[in-house]
């Protein structure tokens, strides 16, 4: 289909609204930019469009109006199939190169069929190559012991791995030629019923993830950088990943980062003003993260093993209704909360929305440079909870608490963020 939300030449940006610059590496923002805005399936209308209430209501009174966010919509996933015949139509993917920057809910991927991911289509199409996810506790309940002490980081690499995509199902003409081939090539007999994928992992990829990694964590003032991985039986990919990311902590940033056999060898301590730089294996890591999650700080991790170490640290401090993610490439951003769609919970009022909520307090951060809306957010949402502001997925661990629904949380914490400001 053509015309409207399928068709490029349709997009017409709001009036009074500017597009961010880029160049040289650095993105120039304007006073009144325009954010594009995927609602998403399931309950991402509902968590979208409080985050958009939420944000435009910090900016409003952080900056006493002298700045704005203009709302861009576009169309991803099953509507945007069901509308264009495509998960992923041409006009969202130029729109969001246009104005740079984008909040998405979540996305429908059908399970085992269907289309492929929209999610996995648009890193992969925009060369979003970094996904930040940051995890912290801001005093919801939580069944876990320790929640106060979850404050880290996971940098996933976000284009290349399995989520590549590379793969054909057991019976493809594909399959039975890439089995044939090992076979014949290498010796590799593998069972007629076997569907085969492939892991890609290059040090193009694995170099500029660990750069955007140890730059930002010496930028924050973060104490330690651990790269996960499972090295010990993907040598040549996980293996390779540590390698390379070792390579870029010790070309580029010597005088910067300790590692930690250094600092085991005078006595433990970290100088002054380094980050240190160790690595973990990734089954030893996630059990140690549970059980001791304040040894890790930032951890980077190739792709598929950062989807799961994100949302083992999500369950830390309650799931992933409290977790947002950006991801980040040359120039572009697109914010997105942790969870999935969740459709037995759409249209119910019941959606948690602070994963989208801190997803647009990421976007003010991590792009807009506007800290402090971003801070009047990460506030406001500790401060609601203090006051037994939660919705049900957060409520059930709370015996003394009544749940509130979406829309009403929502006006609770825009009520707060014009009290604090």
């Amino acid at each position: 289909m053509t015309g409207g939300p399928c068709d490029v030449r349709e997009l017409h940006l709001p009036p009074g609204s500017e597009l961010l610059g880029y160049s040289n590496g650095v993105l120039s923002v304007p006073s009144n930019p325009v954010i594009a805005i995927i609602k998403g399936d399931g309950i991402g209308p509902e968590v979208v469009e409080s985050a958009v209430r939420v944000v435009d209501e910090a900016v409003k009174v952080a900056y006493r109006g002298s700045r704005r966010v203009y709302w861009l919509e576009l169309i991803a996933g099953r509507q945007a199939y069901e509308v264009c015949g495509t998960p992923l139509p041409e006009a969202t993917v130029e729109a969001i190169r246009l104005v740079r920057v984008a909040l998405k809910g979540p996305l429908e991927t059908p399970v085992g069929g269907g289309y492929r991911s929209a999610n996995v289509a648009l890193r992969q199409v925009l060369n979003l190559y970094a996904n930040i996810r940051p995890v912290r506790w801001y005093g919801q309940p939580t069944p876990y012991k320790y929640p106060e002490r979850v404050d880290l980081v996971v940098f996933r690499e976000n284009t290349e791995d399995l989520y590549a995509g590379i793969e054909w199902p057991f019976d493809s003409i594909e399959a039975e030629d890439f089995r044939r081939f090992l076979w014949e090539r290498y010796g590799v007999r593998l069972a007629a019923d076997t569907g085969v994928g492939v892991k890609p992992i290059s040090r193009t990829a694995t170099q500029r993830l660990v750069r955007l990694a140890l730059s930002w964590a010496i930028r924050r003032g973060r104490r330690r950088v651990t790269i996960a991985h499972k090295g010990t039986v993907m040598k040549y990919t996980e293996g390779a990943f540590a390698r390379w990311a070792y390579e870029v902590a010790l070309g580029e940033f010597r005088d910067k980062i300790v590692l930690e056999e250094e600092v085991e060898s005078t006595g433990g301590v970290i100088p002054e003003g380094r980050v240190l730089v160790n690595d973990r294996l990734a089954d030893n890591m996630l059990q140690q993260l549970i059980l001791r999650p304040w040894d890790y700080d930032v951890i980077v991790c190739p792709n598929v093993l950062g989807d799961l170490v994100s949302e083992v640290a999500a369950a830390l401090v309650g799931g992933v209704g409290m977790v947002a993610g950006i991801n980040m490439g040359d120039g572009v951003a697109v914010a997105e909360p942790a969870h999935g769609t969740a459709p037995k919970h759409a249209g119910r009022n019941t959606a948690n929305p602070t994963a989208s909520i801190l997803a647009g307090a990421l976007l003010l951060r991590e792009v807009l440079g506007w800290r402090e809306a971003a801070d009047l957010i990460e506030k406001s949402v500790v401060e609601a909870i203090r006051r037994g502001f939660v919705t049900h997925d957060l409520a059930r661990y709370a015996s003394d608490v009544r749940p509130l629904g979406t829309r009403e949380y929502t006006m609770k914490l825009v009520e707060i963020v014009r009290m604090m400001g």
